[in-house]
């Protein structure tokens, strides 16, 4: 999916579900700012999911060397690397609900793996104070890691059929009965 077609895709789910979920937050009466950005909600969500996309490891050496070198025509409005990681917690409901309507169909055959996310290193885990009320302790086959575990479910073409986010202690075993509901 080039990048055109895959901003379009994100816009179009933008423009419906953006207006939606903004009707559906509770108001503890606080007034709340929302700033326009610099950047859409579509674009930051269209360089997020085409990093994926890409050959990259890193996302700074991707935005750095890639984004703000090739797609600044695309993205002209573009900003730096350091507003762009302050701007990113605000699409991560977008985000997972776009991420949603993407799921493929179930064929004959479909895999389940895991992965851990870590969130610090192993030595400074009881230092960590930002996610310290979800992020656990655990282990895989490569050793102990400090933060969550991310579960997958793919058909055999590749295509993503569930997924869910558990912290790192809870067994690999546990959300199968969950992931497998949609299937």
């Amino acid at each position: 999916m080039n990048l055109t077609e895959l901003f379009c895709d994100v816009d179009d789910f933008c423009k419906q579900f953006i207006p939606y979920w903004h009707q559906q937050l509770l108001d503890n009466g606080t007034v709340r700012r929302t700033r326009q950005t610099h950047l859409s909600t579509s674009e930051i969500m269209s360089i997020v999911i085409h990093f994926h996309h890409s050959r990259y490891r890193e996302f700074k050496a991707y935005y750095k060397q890639y984004v703000t070198v090739h797609l600044r025509a695309a993205f002209p409005k573009l900003v730096s690397y350091e507003r762009f990681v302050a701007l990113t917690p605000r699409i991560l409901v977008p985000l997972t609900a776009f991420l949603q309507t993407r799921y493929g169909s179930c064929t004959s055959i479909s895999f389940i793996d895991s992965t851990s996310l870590t969130v610090c290193h192993n030595k400074r885990f009881s230092q960590h104070k930002v996610l310290k009320g979800g992020a656990k302790r655990g282990k895989t086959t490569m050793g102990w890691f400090f933060g969550f575990k991310l579960h997958l479910v793919v058909n055999d073409c590749g295509d993503l059929l569930a997924c869910q986010l558990t912290p790192g202690n809870v067994d690999d075993c546990k959300p199968v009965p969950y992931l497998a509901q949609k299937l």
